[in-house]
């Protein structure tokens, strides 16, 4: 397969041309103060459509679980990975979140020649990496596995809440929201809770 992809941003235009395949790949989860750190890739099959890819962050609930389901369908292959929270509060959430996507990569069925990646980090990989900032938005691949990350990171908060109904991760997802900040206030840490992250950590220091 010959993977041409055009990139935009600003007045950069950058055409990356290889022969062989190409994958996005995006992590969900850095900012939140529970549950691990998500990230996908994904290899497109660019004989089979997919509209409206976009950054998940800019889908609707309901569109994202639609297009989950379409990029399963039809992409030539897609892993998702997570790294825990007991491996972000030992190696840090930046590093955490290179090895989610690391992980992502290597559990596709078939080798990238080439993996696209979005943001500024590149995770250590045996292919060429290119790091592609805003990339959910400008590369079809990386809106792809922005997406199924984080429609896959919602349904384990939506587990969580189930475990843990007091703290609401069925709303706020695990991130830093005021309802969240209270909850933890009132009920303390539950094992899901990142403990190197400041809040969860002053919250902890003020109960023992």
């Amino acid at each position: 397969m010959h993977a041409r992809t055009f990139l935009r941003a600003d007045k950069l235009r950058l055409l990356v041309d290889v022969s062989g395949l190409m994958a996005g790949v995006d992590e969900v989860g850095r900012g939140p103060l529970a549950g691990p750190v998500v990230a996908a890739a994904v290899i497109l099959d660019e004989r089979r459509t997919i509209r409206g890819l976009n950054d998940s962050k800019l889908l609707g609930a309901d569109e994202r679980e639609r297009l989950d389901v379409e990029i399963r369908r039809k992409a030539v292959c897609w892993s998702i990975a997570a790294a825990s929270v007991d491996e972000i509060d030992s190696i840090n959430i930046l590093r955490a979140a290179l090895l989610a996507m690391r992980r992502a990569v290597e559990g596709l069925t078939q080798q990238p020649q080439i993996v696209l990646v979005d943001g500024n980090q590149r995770p250590e990989l045996t292919m060429p990496v290119r790091t592609v900032v805003g990339g959910d938005a400008k590369v079809r691949a990386i809106s792809a596995a922005s997406i199924i990350a984080k429609v896959y990171r919602d349904r384990l908060c939506m587990q969580l809440h189930d475990e843990h109904p007091q703290y609401g991760f069925d709303s706020h997802k695990g991130y830093s929201t005021p309802d969240h900040l209270s909850a933890l206030r009132e009920h303390g840490a539950c094992p899901h809770h990142r403990r190197s992250f400041a809040p969860v950590r002053s919250v902890l220091d003020r109960l023992f």
